[in-house]
């Protein structure tokens, strides 16, 4: 499991100044207060409901307006409770069993309608994302809760069906709290289209003001926030339609912020006077999901249902070739679903680059090749889609890339781009043949469920390739209930083999985070699991 030694220190250019906050985490140093933070967005966000959303940026807005019970420390360990900062929650005790945490809500803590935030917040939050009306891709975090019960009115009480080591975790970090006294009238069916999904009411330190879909999203300091106001007052997304007009509206001054600093781009950025910030990792993946059933989910993909024909396309793409082209200096070959600041990561295990045993693999499966290279079984090309974010330029790029070496193979791509909610809408319902997608991974090993366990392959379930794999289950079940350290990362190892083994997908890189800063404003606490997890301690050092 991952413990504080397993996270490397981040690499950065600039000097950033951090210091200890009277809630004993860790936040920004003071500085002036006021102004405007600008940040560059390449692509919008899709909702602003947390059990629903999906989007990076999405992510990054919900963080801010909305508020977790406690939040993971900086060394990223999920094992217990210790190092974990308070938020909605300013204490917590266990029963003596271990089955169930009682919670504390902060009485200083408001909604930013006025209303205080309650113990039947937490309940009311615990039983929507469990709704399997509401379909949340959060659910599986709360798996192990058992239910929810209100001790009194600032008392939470979480009782879990079994002793795990990251109970603690799950219960408290990934789930956002929701104002129980704006939601509860209203259907969990029909959530995704209410108003609140498009204008949230929060208690995080700081406040919606304005999404203009496509353009902006405006956020306003919660100047009496129980947590103390942000130094600025006001953050804006600038939203664009790509990735190069999010560039160049940093590198022209429109922006204090671009979060992907892309290789080709940094000596610009330094010629503009700015900073890059860059870390030696990150918990940010992208690969390759085969959607192993066919198109009407009757039966297995012609091509994707057969394990040996998965693994002989896997070895006919030469990674670090996609690596090195695309990213430079700033990625890393992936090898399997935990990057390597996770303490549980093998770079041992993948499928290895080798073209040669791919011919002979799919030879022996009867894709033989014909006239044009392209290869074919009866009737049946080998040909399939592959669809990938039209916003992402990288993803484009590489898919390319991969579309060139799959022709060698004998394997004829058609690369289909999408807007990016069509495209997570295709995923969600599993209406592709394969896609190329980023991950931004929990911190904790036993997020790997969610993405490839059986029981993930349902309705808001993140297993959009179906694939099933009862040994795999199995190891990830004792995995998650190990409470050996040591053992518990056997286990979590012995899965990646299993499941790149299988090859339901292939991993292609980690990235390792750089993130572009203007002079004007003073980012402190930059994690390598999200640059915004403090972005309520930067300040604005500097008028336009």
């Amino acid at each position: 499991m991952k413990n504080g030694s397993g996270v490397p220190t981040l690499l950065i250019v600039s000097v950033f100044f951090i210091a200890c906050s009277p809630e004993g985490g860790t936040r920004a140093s003071k500085g002036p207060i006021g102004g405007t933070i600008v940040l560059s967005s390449a692509a919008d966000a899709d909702i602003l409901l947390p059990p629903l959303t999906l989007t990076l940026l999405g992510k990054q807005i919900v963080d801010q307006i909305f508020d977790n019970l406690a939040d993971i420390g900086p060394s990223l360990n999920t094992v217990g409770d210790a190092g974990f900062t308070p938020r909605l929650s300013d204490r917590w005790s266990w029963a003596p069993d271990s089955m169930s945490v009682s919670f504390h809500i902060n009485p200083k803590a408001r909604w930013h309608d006025g209303v205080s935030v309650s113990a039947e917040d937490v309940r009311y939050t615990y039983q929507l994302v469990k709704d399997t009306s509401l379909a949340s891709p959060l659910s599986s975090n709360l798996d192990n809760v058992d239910s929810v019960s209100v001790v009194d009115s600032l008392t939470a009480r979480v009782w879990f069906h079994q002793r795990t080591p990251d109970a603690f975790f799950k219960a408290a970090s990934p789930v956002a709290i929701l104002p129980s006294h704006l939601l509860k009238k209203t259907s969990a069916a029909v959530l995704r289209e209410s108003a609140f999904a498009s204008a949230p009411v929060g208690s995080g330190r700081f406040r919606f003001a304005a999404w203009d879909r496509g353009a902006r999203i405006a956020l306003k300091a919660d100047s009496t926030n129980y947590r103390g106001r942000p130094n600025a007052d006001n953050v804006i997304w600038l939203v664009s339609a790509d990735y190069p007009a999010a560039a160049l509206r940093f590198l022209g001054g429109d922006a204090d912020f671009l979060d992907v600093v892309k290789p080709d781009l940094i000596a610009q950025v330094k010629a503009k006077g700015k900073e890059v910030v860059v870390s030696p990792g990150s918990l940010d993946y992208g690969y390759v999901a085969f959607n192993l059933r066919n198109a009407k989910n009757s039966g297995p993909h012609p091509v994707f249902g057969d394990r040996e024909a998965r693994r002989a396309l896997v070895m006919a793409i030469d990674r670090s070739a996609v690596v090195r082209s695309v990213f430079d200096t700033l990625g890393l070959v992936a090898h399997g679903p935990a990057t390597r600041i996770l303490a549980t990561s093998d770079t041992t295990i993948g499928l290895p680059y080798d073209p040669q045993r791919s011919s002979v693999t799919l030879d022996s499966l009867g894709w033989r090749r014909g006239a044009d290279g392209m290869r074919s079984r009866g009737k049946t090309p080998l040909a399939f889609a592959l669809i990938v974010p039209s916003s992402s330029p990288i993803r484009n790029r590489i898919a390319v890339l991969l579309q060139e070496q799959w022709r060698k193979a004998g394997a004829n791509v058609r690369i289909e781009p999408l807007e990016v909610n069509t495209f997570g809408s295709r995923m969600g319902t599993r209406k592709f043949e394969s896609l190329l997608n980023a991950w931004h991974i929990d911190p904790t090993p036993s997020s790997v469920r969610e993405e490839w366990a059986s029981s993930e392959i349902r309705s808001g379930g993140y297993n959009a390739t179906s694939y099933r794999s009862p040994q795999f289950d199995a190891v990830i079940d004792s995995a998650v209930r190990e409470m050996n350290p040591d053992r518990s990362a056997a286990l979590y190892r012995r899965a990646y083999r299993t499941l790149t083994e299988d090859a339901p997908a292939m991993w292609l890189y980690e990235l390792r985070n750089a993130q572009g800063v203007s002079k004007r404003i003073r980012p402190t606490g930059i994690r390598p699991d999200a640059w915004w997890a403090n972005l309520a301690g930067w300040s604005v050092v500097e008028s336009r």
